[in-house]
């Protein structure tokens, strides 16, 4: 199984049982190249300030607010159950200005294994985007999120060698154990830039490029207040592209990789949407693809659109080391988002962004 970022332990750890906290504090202290990994969505298209802070807001519409939920190995162990929700914004700087904000908030849970290892975190963020092309619709993006985090678990749910005698589990025997703090929090920095643009016959394809990092400033991360433990930083790259294939059909090229310590990912895909305008205002659109995980999984997604609410749902089929004992389950993914405009529109609609 490839570690699935996010849990904070590396794969050996989630799976075990027995040895408890004292395996937990084991894992935490391997070193930075394998102890701790960012949590990632299959979806990874819908979590901007996660991926890259200046994609926040970067999308045809004002604003934009969502729900995500995820639920993974739950056929192998302890389910791994994440929830999010997030909303993003824009503005105009002033109304003889091409240039703009933008802005958002997320925050999400993340829990999984036998003592409830979780992890919380709430990111704001805020994104200048500064015309370089008015004919191609071009911005440069420079975004900035700080956030706050907590890692934890429940120390009454573990287990300890020394609670076992002869093969069976007796909790009435002392642990021996010196139960360490249950709880790690600290603050995150994160910045990245990004480019988005137009090409070809009536600027008909839009693509976004950019980078971004996180966890720049390396936070203690130890439940046994270890000052040698760092939270590894995370780099990511995103790339994309749509493009109309017919008047009614439009496909969409997503890309994005993620390196943090001894961990990569490397996540793409497409998307083909189909729309049909029922009446003035009002349209349906269908949407369905697939996105592969290198060495982990590959993903359907189908998404449905009407108007301004759209409903994803993805599943990992995995393809990796694990695929035996998962039997190819890994996690679905559920997504809902709204997207709208501003009553007053004035300054804001103005700006034309790609079709993503």
């Amino acid at each position: 199984m490839k570690a699935r970022i996010g849990n904070g332990i590396s794969r050996r750890c989630r799976l075990a049982r027995a040895g408890g906290l004292a395996l937990l504090g084991l894992c935490l202290m391997q070193g930075r190249a394998s102890a701790q990994a960012d949590i990632h969505f299959s979806q990874f298209y819908e979590t901007s300030i996660l991926r890259n802070p200046a994609l926040t807001g970067v999308f045809a519409s004002d604003y934009k607010v969502g729900v995500y939920y995820r639920n993974q190995w739950s056929t192998i162990s302890h389910p791994f159950v994440t929830t999010l929700a997030s909303g993003e914004g824009r503005v105009s700087v002033s109304s003889t200005s091409e240039d703009f904000f933008s802005f958002g908030l997320l925050g999400y849970t993340d829990k999984a294994g036998s003592i409830d290892q979780r992890i919380t975190g709430v990111y704001p963020a805020i994104n200048y985007n500064k015309s370089m092309n008015v004919d191609k619709n071009s911005y440069l993006s420079v975004g900035f999120t700080g956030g706050h985090m907590q890692y934890s678990f429940d120390p009454s749910k573990a287990t300890f060698n020394n609670q076992f005698m002869g093969g069976k589990f007796d909790p009435t025997l002392p642990s021996l154990e010196n139960i360490p703090n249950a709880k790690i929090s600290f603050w995150d920095l994160g910045a990245g830039v990004n480019y988005n643009s137009s090409a070809g016959i009536d600027n008909n394809i839009s693509y976004v490029i950019g980078v971004s990092g996180y966890h720049f400033t390396q936070p203690k991360f130890s439940y046994y207040q270890s000052e040698d433990i760092k939270q590894n930083m995370r780099l990511n790259g995103n790339a994309a592209a749509s493009f109309n294939v017919t008047e009614d059909v439009m496909m969409q090229l997503q890309g994005n990789v993620a390196f943090q310590g001894a961990y990569r990912e490397i996540m793409g895909g497409g998307l083909v949407t189909w729309t049909r305008f029922i009446s003035e205002g009002k349209s349906f659109a269908l949407t369905g693809g697939a996105f592969y995980r290198m060495r982990d999984a590959v993903i359907p997604v189908v998404r449905v659109k009407y108007n301004s609410m759209s409903l994803g749902v993805s599943y990992d089929v995995n393809t990796s080391t694990l695929k035996d004992a998962s039997k190819m389950n890994g996690g679905v993914e559920i997504t809902l988002f709204h997207q709208g405009d501003f009553t007053n529109k004035g300054m804001a609609k103005k700006m034309v962004c790609p079709k993503f």
